[in-house]
């Protein structure tokens, strides 16, 4: 298969109609775009990802008023976030509608839909005029893409087009909150932080980390991002906490091999053959990503990240981080 390059929604929209798998941007990471009531589709983005089976997919859809396309019901809670947030980087779990099939759910009976806040993303799911299933844009277990050509490295030839054209990004995914029971739960931190939907609903709750390991192919996990392994590069990944006692701890040493660094505060007066520092945690978040990929196209052995504050959007940039030093 030839992965072609586009760069008309038009166009795009078209090839997801079709059956295609399409790559295109939105305002958190680039996402990977199938008809999401189309099962063949659904099953070939599978097989494109190298995604498990038990990973289910969120539903993207150009306007929250057409929910009634992927989702059974929609609760005060859900109307409520979506209302304050969205189109945005929210994303809210409901009960699924009979016109979403099990591949895109995973085989429960919930789906989690979002309306992107970005004007390529909108106005190809307007032309395609179907709900449709959009996880990041990479191969599973990777770093999401946040730019086409980081994309177009993992899945070229293995989907059918790519929307050729960069635009900034929040470079988080988004929040994912459960809204089927009385008491909405996060179930996945993102763009939008756990203290801004507490401002809109106060009792919402968080998935605790051992709920989020409590998940198998027979009781699959009813967000992405939770239970593989996911953000990881190639290299190996060390998250510092406090630069002067991490850094002799592991001792740094340039006959170990390539290093690279990145963080809020520059490093100590060590020989890194990669160094990245940003000015606000926004900048962090959103060049997170492309920075470990960047270490990647190096050749890179170990990489070293400055641990993010756990407050606001640096909460979800540290769950990212730590995913990205999990154990291979």
């Amino acid at each position: 298969m030839k992965t072609k390059r586009i760069d008309s929604p038009e166009e795009a929209a078209k090839l997801i109609r079709a059956g295609g798998i399409v790559a295109f941007p939105t305002e958190t990471v680039f996402g990977l775009g199938v008809d999401a009531t189309n099962e063949d589709a659904v099953r070939r983005l599978y097989i494109a990802k190298g995604r498990p089976s038990d990973n289910p997919l969120i539903v993207h859809l150009s306007d929250a008023g057409l929910w009634k396309s992927a989702a059974a019901e929609l609760p005060n809670s859900a109307k409520s976030l979506l209302e304050a947030f969205s189109p945005g980087p929210i994303t809210v779990v409901l009960a699924k509608s009979s016109k979403i099939g099990s591949l895109v759910s995973a085989g429960l009976n919930t789906v989690g839909i979002r309306i992107p806040d970005h004007s390529i993303a909108h106005t190809i799911l307007k032309h395609a005029g179907v709900p449709v299933a959009a996880p990041s844009a990479n191969r599973s277990g990777r770093p999401s893409g946040t730019t086409w050509q980081s994309v177009l490295e993992d899945l070229d030839g293995r989907i059918d087009g790519i929307f050729c054209q960069d635009s900034p990004s929040l470079g988080i995914e988004s929040t994912v909150v459960d809204c089927t029971s009385p008491v909405p739960t996060v179930l996945r931190l993102g763009a939008v932080t756990l203290e801004q939907i507490r401002s809109i609903i106060p009792d919402t709750q968080e998935l605790t980390p051992t709920a989020q390991g409590q998940t198998t192919p027979a009781r699959p996990s009813m967000s992405p991002g939770l239970a593989h392994p996911h953000y990881q590069p190639k290299a190996q990944v060390i998250l510092i906490h406090s630069q002067t006692q991490d850094f002799q701890k592991h001792e740094i040493k340039k006959q170990n091999g390539s290093n690279a660094y990145c963080g809020l505060t520059s490093p100590p007066n060590l020989d890194f053959d990669y160094c990245q520092t940003y000015l606000t945690i926004h900048d962090y978040a959103a060049a997170f990503y492309e920075f470990l990929r960047e270490a990647d196209r190096r050749s890179i052995q170990t990489i070293y990240i400055e641990a993010a504050p756990a407050k606001g959007i640096g909460r979800a940039l540290l769950d990212r981080q730590q995913r990205a030093a999990a154990k291979k």
